[in-house]
């Protein structure tokens, strides 16, 4: 019997066609430019090592037959990022959900596709239960990127499909590091800075209301900025004092319940 296959699977699977259509490379192109499979051409010398229509940057601009070094300029999909960056800070909007969803499947989505996409993240924005605990907070070092490096390493042991090349399996892949990266980095630093800076450590989980910007911007925040935060926007704080107390007591007594209560646990239990 098959096993029933999750949104993220089916997301993968209707989305899969879309990359290929985008992201296809005409194999002319390969004689063209010459690219090798190499890094080095016959001669010693350093050789273009693949072909890309997702980005394509701007460092050099031809002046009396020399090429000479001009201002700088970055497409995505063929937008020009400063561009993108203008129309959303002119209307005032998050836009990592939406640049990522560019860069993946190669055109803006609509309302209704850009809404999916924001669900689709947020259902896949969740670390395996004690990941924080057992990957993040163990051995924690200033390199952010050695840390995050060792935690998506051994995020490949839970893929039971780690190996699976398809371009449906890749989406889902590429879809779930998204959603995942903003936490491995900042929960990493915090790590960082509590065992080897001797600060306060505090985790704050997702929460599915907020975009990817606003929940990492949550996670940077102490639970006094937070609160501060809270107030500011109106929104009503905890009110329920026994039932913090029941959740952190059932942690102090065992800590594998962090994990647990966390994916269980949502705001509206404390009020």
């Amino acid at each position: 019997m098959e096993a029933e296959r999750s949104t993220i699977d089916l997301f993968a699977d209707k989305y899969g066609a879309i990359c290929r259509g985008h992201d296809r490379i005409a194999a002319e192109l390969y004689t063209k430019y010459g690219v090798k499979r190499g890094l080095r051409d016959v001669n010693g010398n350093g050789v273009p090592t693949g072909l890309t229509n997702i980005s394509r940057i701007e460092s050099f601009k031809m002046e009396n037959g020399e090429k000479v070094p001009c201002e700088g300029k970055l497409w995505y999909r063929g937008y020009n990022v400063i561009d993108i960056v203008k129309d959303l800070m002119n209307e005032k909007r998050f836009g990592f959900e939406e640049v990522a969803y560019l860069l993946l499947f190669g055109e803006l989505p609509s309302e209704k596709e850009l809404s999916e996409f924001k669900a689709i993240l947020a259902e896949a924005g969740r670390l395996p239960k004690n990941f924080t605990r057992d990957v993040i907070m163990k051995a924690p070092g200033k390199d952010i990127m050695n840390t995050m490096t060792k935690s998506i390493l051994t995020l490949a042991s839970y893929d039971d499909e780690a190996e699976n090349g398809s371009i449906e399996h890749v989406l889902k892949q590429s879809i779930e590091l998204i959603s995942v990266f903003p936490m491995l980095a900042v929960y990493g630093y915090h790590a960082y800075n509590h065992y080897e800076k001797d600060e306060s450590l505090y985790i704050h989980r997702p929460d599915e209301n907020l975009s990817m910007a606003e929940n990492n911007d949550r996670r940077n925040q102490s639970q006094q900025q937070s609160t501060q935060l809270q107030s500011a926007t109106g929104r009503p704080l905890p009110s329920n004092i026994e039932a913090e107390k029941s959740v952190l007591a059932a942690c102090m007594l065992n800590p594998d319940a962090i994990d647990e209560v966390a994916t269980k646990l949502t705001p509206e239990n404390f009020f």
